[in-house]
């Protein structure tokens, strides 16, 4: 379950150019965009993180297995930071 959730978070992240942590607070229920989660492969939970080149998103990475969303979200960060100077071309 661990891959296919790093997958749809990276496919969230992508999709909505927004990391999954932000999403999740976003669509809450309650709140006008709380139908989303319903929708087929978005993931909103931590994890998901948007991958920027010269202020456009050019991707995304998704990580998923940490004890909690927010690692996740530190593990993503660090891997984009990583690649980062490669990609800003």
């Amino acid at each position: 379950h661990t891959v296919r959730a790093a997958i749809d978070k990276a496919w969230t992240a992508a999709s909505f150019r927004i990391t999954t942590t932000a999403l999740a607070a976003e669509t809450q229920a309650g709140r006008p965009a709380s139908g989303i989660r319903s929708l087929p492969r978005v993931a909103a939970f931590g994890g998901g993180i948007p991958i920027e080149a010269q202020g456009a998103v050019v991707g995304a990475i998704g990580v998923s297995g940490a004890p909690g969303g927010d690692a996740d979200d530190d593990c993503a960060r660090a891997g984009v930071a990583a690649i980062q100077a490669d990609i800003e071309l």
